[in-house]
């Protein structure tokens, strides 16, 4: 039986600041049954820079322009296609899981013609030295040098709190769930799948024959 694709995407956010361990969660909340993780970083580091999208990226950073929002989101929009036309991602029956994309204010609104944000799982972790600490240990661990100094770590906390925050005004409170980062990942994955499990668009989705 074809089910027709929904116009827009169950969708929930895993969000916070760099170190937050949201890439953490979203990797294991796409191995549950249901749902499909999309990690923008993964996505961008994989690209294939002889597609048309592919060569306009190289274009802005061959130039060393920032890439505008609307060519990252129509880059997210491709991806995504792709996945659900190799039967990857399937839209009528999968919740998408988004980590690191939106990153503004101005892909949020982008991509609210494409996504139905049921939940924003806010990852907080108010201690910035146990950011900054986390963040050095993960750039020493991939042998990323550069990324375990403290200007660049200082750089992309203050582009979060300038620009990513943003979007916890952006989207409804009453989505929005806070959880507290620092606690073991365990237990952060157990908030999450605490607050899912109670979602009615969870209960009704188990009840699909897939």
């Amino acid at each position: 039986m074809n089910r027709k694709i929904p116009d827009k995407y169950n969708t929930f956010i895993v969000f916070g600041a760099p170190g937050s361990g949201k890439g953490t969660q979203g990797a294991i909340l796409g191995r549950i049954p249901r749902m499909f993780h999309f990690a923008c970083g993964d996505a961008f580091r994989s690209m294939d820079t002889r597609t048309e999208i592919g060569q306009e990226f190289l274009r802005y950073s061959s130039e060393g322009k920032l890439v505008p929002d609307e060519v990252t989101v129509r880059f997210w929009k491709a991806q995504i296609n792709n996945q659900v036309e190799a039967h990857v991602f399937k839209p009528d029956i999968d919740f998408l899981v988004l980590d690191g994309i939106p990153r503004n204010l101005k892909q949020a609104q982008i991509m609210d013609e494409y996504v139905n944000v049921i939940r924003l799982f806010h990852l907080s972790v108010p201690d910035r030295n146990e950011l900054t600490r986390r963040l050095r240990k993960r750039a020493l661990k991939d042998n990323r040098l550069d990324d375990a100094s403290d200007e660049v770590i200082a750089k992309r906390v203050k582009t979060y709190e300038e620009e990513s925050k943003a979007l916890l005004k952006h989207y409804p409170k009453g989505i929005i769930t806070e959880i507290d980062a620092a606690q073991p990942p365990v237990k952060v994955l157990s908030c999450i799948l605490n607050d899912i499990m109670k979602l009615p668009e969870w209960e009704e989705s188990l009840k699909v024959i897939a």
